[in-house]
């Protein structure tokens, strides 16, 4: 058995695409334009079937399934897959837990390897995405016992057209890259304002390769890992530079919000404006992100995760029933 990742971690970085949309939303009502920006949000795309999975409220916290997924209506040019090829993949998988008592919030990432034995699904738990949004949250309350309060889905395509809303986002690379399979291509090292289609193109990358000192092209070899990595970096500096652009300009709010409906849907029952006025706090606060300890194994031929000492107090704290498995240390 390999060992991964047996220590809990907490870090101060990602902002997932709900709540970027949220803070924005309260920037907008913070200059009078509400109304607007109210007429936009009530146009995000709704994930239907979901009332009956999704958790009833509780008094202490309240937990949204944030989905990353890569669309392949529009082909995966790292397969040759087509237009005509249906379903999703579920390349990121993450619990946003916002505190009520204390306006804090805090972001696990669920590895899309881990394997889960829950009735109706055996295998890795993204898997349970091809059976629709609805199956996802039901597997992931049953496989790691918690509450999910409402469902926010990402898709990586989409978020093309908030690039270019933004007027581009800025990626930095240490070596000559590209990968030709998605049309990347930075001759030189340095940092790039990368427009939608390149954006996508650094995202969906694969086959990620970069010129060392040997003067040889080395492919990244974590292969779907490191994309999913570049995909969360993708995610995190474009919205990061959609919010810096609305607190700018909170009369591009609503331009903004319009180009996020391409990259986001949300459940029947969530109302960004009213969950706005939490969270903004809680995202200039920052966000404690944690990763669940796992360890590899291989089943039936496949490598895979499984949970490892520490997961259950990491889950007790996203339950709400238990303390913060490693709280910020404060200095003296």
């Amino acid at each position: 058995m390999l060992a991964i990742d047996t220590t809990p971690r907490r870090r101060q970085n990602r902002v997932p695409a709900f709540v970027l949309l949220a803070v924005i939303v309260a920037v907008a009502c913070t200059t009078g334009i509400l109304i607007a920006t109210r007429s936009v949000v009530d146009q995000v795309p709704r994930v239907t079937g979901l009332s009956g999975v999704l958790s009833s409220g509780n008094a202490t916290v309240d937990n949204y399934l944030l989905v990353g997924s890569d669309s392949r209506a529009g082909g995966d040019p790292n397969t040759g897959e087509g237009g005509d090829v249906t379903g999703n993949r579920s390349d990121t998988i993450m619990v946003l837990r916002y505190d009520k008592a204390t306006g804090t919030a805090a972001l696990l990432s669920i590895p899309r390897d881990l394997y889960v034995e829950v009735s109706g699904h055996t295998g890795r738990i993204n898997g349970a995405y091809n059976d629709g949004p609805a199956e996802l949250v039901r597997v992931v309350k049953e496989a790691l016992n918690l509450p999910i309060h409402h469902y926010v889905e990402i898709d990586f395509v989409g978020f093309t057209a908030l690039v270019e809303a933004v007027g581009g986002v800025t990626v930095c690379f240490p070596y000559p890259t590209k990968d030709t399979n998605t049309g990347l291509d930075i001759p030189a090292p340095g940092c790039y304002l990368l427009n939608g289609t390149q954006g996508l193109a650094y995202a969906r990358s694969r086959h990620y390769q970069e010129l060392k000192e040997d003067g040889q092209w080395h492919e990244d070899p974590t292969s779907d890992l490191g994309r999913s990595t570049r995909q969360r970096d993708f995610v995190n500096r474009c919205l990061q530079t959609a919010l810096t652009t609305v607190k700018a300009d909170p009369f591009r709010a609503g331009e903004v919000a319009l180009a996020m409906m391409d990259a986001i849907r949300i459940d029947e029952g969530l109302d960004p404006i009213d969950a706005a006025s939490s969270l903004r706090s809680a995202v200039d606060a920052g966000l404690g992100t944690y990763s669940l300890p796992v360890v590899g194994e291989t089943i039936n031929g496949a490598a895979v995760l499984r949970l490892g000492n520490g997961a259950d107090a990491v889950l007790a704290f996203f339950r709400g029933d238990g303390p913060d498995p490693n709280p910020p240390t404060t200095a003296a």
